[in-house]
C-alpha cells in the first residue's frame, strides 16, 4: 500500500479506515496513547464499542454473551440496553490499526518471544488481551439486568484452566509462570520468557487480574461518565507521588494482589476455573477437579501471598563476577538492614533501579564482592528488588551469610520509617513465601544487622525498634 492510501475493511461488521504507519515502543504509554486517538477519531463512539473493537483486533473470540449466560449461578439471560457497537463505524489509520494488531495480538513464539504484551512504568509486563476481555465483561455487566456472580474473573480462569489441564501433571508442576526480560527497559520491543512457559505466563495473570479489578469496577459506575483512555492512565501511569495526595484510592496496578485479593478467594476461583473448563471436562470429573484445586492453590501463593519482585534483568544488574556459591535452604534466619547510602527512598522504577545499580557497582568495585550483597531490597514504590534472590548466598551480614537472608530498605531509617505498605511486603508477604515455598524455615527468626555484627547501627534506631514488634522477632544478643 503505498503511503497516505486509505483503506475500507470490515471486521466483524465494525468498518475500519485505515491510513499510513509506523514502529511504536511495546509499553503501556504508547498503548495509552493509542487508545486516546482513537477516542480522538471516534467521539461519538461509546467506551463498551471501543473496547469491543480492540478486543476483536486482538483475535479474542466473542463468547461473552454465553459466558454470562452459562454462568454457575444460573441467573438466566442477560438483556442488554444497547448493541449498536455492532454497526458503529471506528476510524482508525494505518499506524494505529498495526500497532494494535501487534500489541494486542497475544501469542509465544519458538525462540519463547511472548507477543501482545506491554511493559508498564512500574516495571510490570502484562498482556493486552485479558486486559481487554476484562474491561469488556465490566461494561456489558453494567449494561445488563442481572450481573452472574463473579463474572469479572472469567477472562484470568479460561488462562488458568487451560493451562492447568495441560501442565498440572508435569513433574515438576508448570502450572503457571514464567516471568521475563526486555530487550530495553527504556525502549522495549521484544520481551522473552526465561524458559519453557506455561499456558499462564506471569503477563497473562497480570493482564487478568488487571482486567478483573477494572472490570468490577466499570460494572457499578456511571458507565456515560467512563473514559477508557482516563481510566488506564490513572490505573498503570499514576506515580507514588499522586497517590500521596490522592489517599481516597489505590485502583492503581502496582496494588493489584492487593485489590485482586479483596474481590475474589480460594472457592470462587475454583468455581469459575471449573466453569471455564465444563467443555473439557465431565461433571463430578475428580482428576480435573483435582488439578484445579492444586492449581488455585499454587496461584494463591505465587500472585496473592509471595510479593511481586523485580527481576534483574529489569534494573539492569551486571552478572556476577563469578558464579555465586548456592545456598542450601531452608535457612533458620532473615537479616534486616538499611542501605544508608542511598539514603532517600526511591519512588519509581527508574529511581530505585539507578539505586540497584549504584549499590551493586560499589558493592563489586569498592567491596570487591563479587555481586551486589542483599538477597533482596526493597524499594519505596511498592515492589522488592532481586539481588542475590533465594538460591545464593549473599554478602550483607558477616559470619552469617549461608544461613540467613538479607532484607535491605533503600534509606536512612535512623530518624523515621520506611512506609507501611513497604515494610509489610516483607514481614508479610516475603516471609510468608520464603517459608511456603521452601526457602525459610517455618521457626525461623528475623534479627536486625546490629544484633549479630558488631560496630553498626544498621538497620537504624527507627526501623530496628519497629522489627522488634514483627512476629519471629527474637532479642539475642550473640556478642554476650
Amino acid at each position: 500500500m503505498t503511503p497516505g492510501a486509505l483503506w475500507i475493511i470490515t471486521m466483524s461488521g465494525i468498518c475500519i479506515v485505515i491510513q499510513s504507519s509506523a514502529v511504536h515502543l511495546r509499553n503501556m504509554e504508547h498503548f495509552i496513547t493509542a487508545v486516546t486517538h482513537l477516542e480522538d477519531l471516534n467521539p461519538g463512539l461509546s467506551p463498551l464499542a471501543l473496547v469491543t473493537s480492540l478486543r476483536k483486533i486482538a483475535d479474542q473470540s466473542d463468547s461473552l454473551a454465553h459466558d454470562f449466560v452459562g454462568s454457575s449461578d444460573n441467573q438466566g439471560d442477560i438483556h442488554y440496553e444497547n448493541n449498536s457497537f455492532i454497526t458503529e463505524q471506528m476510524n482508525i489509520n494505518h499506524n494505529l490499526s498495526n500497532f494494535l494488531d501487534e500489541v494486542t495480538h497475544h501469542f509465544i513464539t519458538n525462540a519463547h518471544d511472548q507477543r501482545g504484551v506491554v511493559l508498564t512504568p512500574d516495571g510490570t509486563t502484562v498482556a493486552l488481551a485479558p486486559l481487554l476481555l476484562g474491561l469488556e465483561y465490566g461494561l456489558r455487566a453494567n449494561e445488563a439486568s442481572n450481573q452472574p456472580h463473579g463474572f469479572y474473573i472469567l477472562p484470568l480462569a479460561k488462562y488458568l484452566g487451560m493451562s492447568f489441564l495441560q501442565f498440572g501433571n508435569a513433574t515438576p508442576p508448570k502450572r503457571l509462570g514464567l516471568d521475563g526480560c526486555w530487550d530495553s527497559v527504556s525502549a522495549p520491543m521484544v520481551f522473552t520468557l526465561s524458559g519453557v512457559p506455561s499456558l499462564a505466563t506471569d503477563a497473562l495473570v497480570h493482564g487478568g487480574m488487571d482486567g478483573a479489578i477494572l472490570g468490577k469496577h466499570l460494572s457499578v459506575v456511571n458507565s456515560s461518565e467512563v473514559n477508557l483512555s482516563t481510566l488506564l492512565r490513572s490505573y498503570y501511569l499514576g506515580t507514588m507521588e499522586e497517590l500521596d495526595h490522592d489517599l481516597s484510592t489505590h485502583l492503581r496496578g502496582r496494588y493489584r494482589r492487593e485489590n485482586f485479593k479483596k474481590i475474589t478467594n480460594l472457592s470462587l476461583l475454583q468455581e469459575k476455573v471449573a466453569d471455564a473448563l465444563h467443555s473439557h471436562q465431565q461433571k463430578g470429573d475428580l482428576g480435573v477437579e483435582s488439578l484445579i484445586e492444586k492449581g488455585i492453590k499454587d496461584f494463591m501463593l505465587r500472585y496473592m501471598e509471595c510479593p511481586a519482585i523485580i527481576p534483574r534483568c529489569m534494573w539492569g544488574a551486571a552478572p556476577p563476577l563469578v558464579p555465586l556459591n548456592p545456598l542450601s535452604p531452608p535457612l533458620p534466619f532473615l537479616y534486616i538492614h538499611h542501605t544508608a547510602i542511598p539514603s532517600k527512598p526511591c519512588r519509581s522504577l527508574q529511581m530505585c533501579s539507578k539505586n540497584m545499580r549504584a549499590m551493586q557497582h560499589f558493592h563489586q568495585k569498592g567491596r570487591g564482592w563479587y555481586d551486589i550483597g542483599y538477597s533482596f531490597v526493597v524499594g519505596s514504590d511498592g515492589y522488592i528488588y532481586e539481588g542475590r534472590g533465594w538460591m545464593s548466598v549473599g554478602a550483607h551480614t558477616k559470619g552469617h551469610n549461608t544461613v540467613g537472608y538479607g532484607v535491605a530498605f533503600i534509606g536512612n531509617y535512623t530518624a523515621h520509617l520506611p512506609a507501611q505498605y513497604d515494610m509489610e511486603l516483607v514481614h508479610h508477604h516475603l516471609v510468608k513465601c520464603g517459608v511456603s515455598n521452601g526457602f525459610l524455615q517455618e521457626n525461623f527468626t528475623i534479627l536486625g544487622h546490629r544484633q549479630v555484627v558488631a560496630g553498626t547501627e544498621c538497620p537504624g534506631e527507627s526501623l530496628y525498634s519497629e522489627i522488634t514488634t514483627w512476629e519471629h522477632y527474637k532479642d539475642m544478643d550473640p556478642f554476650k
